[in-house]
């Protein structure tokens, strides 16, 4: 019963390795093996080889200084947080709130062989990528030190010790983001929120990285003796690697302590969360006038309502909706050294400046592609927009508006910001405000044709029509070469003799030329063929 249940488990984790959600069948026995050789270079080549480059670089340098232990400690650690941070959404969506929990719960199933085979897997998760950190590492060790009996014990020893305090640490934090995500109305928030944090989270340090490396390796010895004294746990936790008996057994002593205190707790709170639904708030019905709202409103809303409910949506298509702001105040705190910087690089041809920062912008803004899925994200429902008494146009008109809405407001931040930090001209910043807005109609729609000409509305997973999508590359694809444009064209093919007014004024005619075309396209052609999407 376990072995089976452990499989129903790993394959609803690598579901989609085994059916395409595209074409709603069961991939091929070769794209089942390609995915899964596609994996393992990911994992073994790209999360391994880096981490094989981080052990090379410090390994050598540490044991040289008899700080073995640092070494151990520092990727043990590494390990630990890679591991815990791959399997805590798992532990999250299999062991506690699972889709399935009412119909295994139902079967003559015990309920510790249903956790047991769900706390297997979030186990095997942990392992999995724990082991793409500490693994380099012990083989760059082995390698470059030397090996002996107890280390090789040690080493072994330690990664047991790593997959079970990920395991433990994945349930603790797993149960924490269940008990909250009962509580909360709005999930999507949260974790397009979580998801933009962990990805700054992750630049920043990927940037500090070789900073911090140096700086520990020129004072090891310092730093060591500081661990050793105000962090002796982690002390002990690098002696394992080494091989040092002491260590082993205190470490495993408290390691092993700490999972049995986790599994009395998960087997008290199991069924409870399991079986939960949620807070469901209780409300006195209270009489109301209903307010009227125009069709447009009302069809606007619920384009608002479809990509705030999807953090996929979100992250995929409206990630300028958090860079330009950020842009903006970034330009306000760093702005006189940017511009100091810029001015002496291009400063010798007037007027290249500002349109490097209007070429910015529009790039920024191109990371906001809502109008393209936005068609075909009405899957099997498009049907209920077709057999209401409103025109074809309102509704592509509300999917415009939503685009429009999300981008133009924070380009106009992100313009009031470039204001204050560079001193525009009445004219200058009128004309930039109109190249930015251009481009910002253009972007939607542009974004909206390939939408109306790309859709796809036979889709199982939402993903398909947001990731997986020709019109949404091509939106953003657009942007791209309307920034290079931009720049390329004052700097390289002679704008510059025009005058930085004379050229943004030629721009943005030529931009809003085009979105005159695409605006008729969508009034008449658009129409018809939505209408018989």
């Amino acid at each position: 019963m376990l072995n089976v249940l452990l499989k129903k488990q790993l394959t609803e984790i690598f579901r989609s390795y085994f059916y395409d959600p595209k074409k709603n069948r069961a991939r091929s026995k070769a794209g089942i093996v390609a995915y899964f050789i596609l994996f393992v270079v990911i994992m073994a080549g790209f999360l391994g080889g880096m981490f094989t480059f981080l052990s090379l670089s410090i390994c050598d340098a540490l044991a040289a200084v008899g700080m073995d232990w640092l070494y151990f400690a520092l990727m043990g650690l590494l390990a630990v947080l890679l591991g815990a941070f791959g399997s805590v959404f798992n532990t999250y969506s299999s062991l506690y709130l699972a889709k399935d929990n009412d119909l295994m719960l139902s079967l003559p199933i015990p309920v510790r062989v249903l956790m047991t085979s769900r706390l297997l897997t979030v186990y095997l998760m942990g392992l999995m990528y724990s082991l793409a950190v500490i693994g380099p590492a012990i083989i760059v060790y082995w390698l470059t030190v030397g090996v002996s009996a107890g280390v090789i014990f040690g080493c072994l020893l330690l990664v047991l010790l790593i997959s079970v305090f990920v395991l433990t640490l994945s349930c603790a934090l797993g149960w924490v983001v269940a008990k909250i995500s009962l509580k909360l109305k709005n999930k999507s928030f949260i974790t397009a929120v979580v998801s933009l944090l962990f990805i700054g989270g992750y630049y920043f340090f990927y940037f500090k990285a070789q900073t911090l490396l140096q700086d520990l390796l020129a004072n090891a010895a310092a730093y060591g003796a500081k661990i050793k004294g105000d962090a002796y746990p982690l002390y002990l936790f690098g002696r394992v690697g080494t091989g040092d008996t002491a260590a082993m057994l205190a470490v495993s002593a408290v390691v092993f302590a700490l999972f049995a205190i986790v599994w009395a707790m998960i087997s008290r709170s199991f069924l409870k969360i399991a079986t939960s639904s949620g807070h469901t708030a209780r409300r006195v019905y209270k009489e109301t006038a209903a307010k009227q709202r125009s069709i447009f409103g009302v069809l606007l809303s619920k384009e608002m309502g479809r990509f705030t409910s999807s953090p996929t949506y979100m992250l995929n298509c409206g990630l300028g909706i958090f860079l330009l702001p950020v842009s903006g105040i970034l330009l306000l705190w760093k702005g006189g050294a940017i511009i100091s910087t810029l001015n002496e690089v291009f400063g010798a041809r007037a007027g290249c400046v500002p349109v490097l920062l209007c070429a910015a912008v529009c790039m920024l803004a191109s990371m906001n592609d809502m109008a393209a899925p936005s068609v075909s994200l009405e899957g099997k429902s498009l049907w209920i927009a077709q057999s209401l008494p409103i025109k074809p146009w309102q509704v592509l008109r509300a999917k415009l508006a939503m685009h429009l809405l999300l981008t133009g407001i924070p380009v106009l931040f992100c313009l009031a910001c470039m204001a204050v930090i560079y001193p525009y001209s009445a004219v200058d910043l009128f004309l930039t405000a109109f190249v930015l807005l251009s481009y910002v109609l253009f972007s939607a729609l542009f974004g909206l044709f390939l939408g109306v000409t790309t859709a796809n509305l036979t889709w199982t997973n939402e993903v398909t029509p947001i990731k997986q999508n020709v019109g949404v590359l091509f939106a953003m694809l657009s942007g791209f070469v309307c920034s290079v444009v931009l720049c390329a064209g004052f700097m390289l093919l002679g704008g510059w003799k025009m005058g930085f007014a004379g050229y943004m004024a030629l721009f943005g005619g030529v931009t809003l030329a085009l979105c005159a075309l695409l605006w008729l396209w969508l009034r008449n052609k658009g129409c018809r063929r939505f209408a018989s999407l």
